[in-house]
């Protein structure tokens, strides 16, 4: 079974994306407790670093794999309404238009 994936459809499924962040999770070093963590991001130009408490890290993970999903589900929409507008213009190619007759009286021209 072959479903078709519309613009809405990807739509859609941004709109479940409910929390996202950029960037990237570190284990800044291995505490007696468990590994102590960072998230680093670009931000204007620059990385950002912020520590992460331990009970913040599974919050993290998941915004960060819910940015990643939004990445992927953009690249999707954009393929998609590249190959309709692709489509449409072929078609429009296709179609003998006439050019529009102008509404002003033609003026000869001398050969002079």
């Amino acid at each position: 079974m072959n479903t078709k994936i519309t613009p809405q459809l990807v739509l859609q499924q941004i709109a479940q994306i409910q929390h996202m962040e950029r960037g990237k999770l570190c284990i800044l070093r291995q505490g007696p407790e468990g590994p102590y963590y960072n998230h680093q991001s670009w931000e204007e130009g620059k990385n950002v670093s912020r520590y992460v408490p331990r009970d913040h890290v599974c919050a993290f993970q998941e915004a960060i794999a819910g940015y990643e999903k939004f990445q992927k589900v953009i690249e999707e929409y954009s393929q998609i309404v590249i190959q309709q507008t692709r489509a449409e213009l072929a078609a429009g190619f296709k179609k003998k238009t006439s050019h529009p007759r102008s509404s002003w009286p033609k003026t000869k021209r001398s050969n002079s």
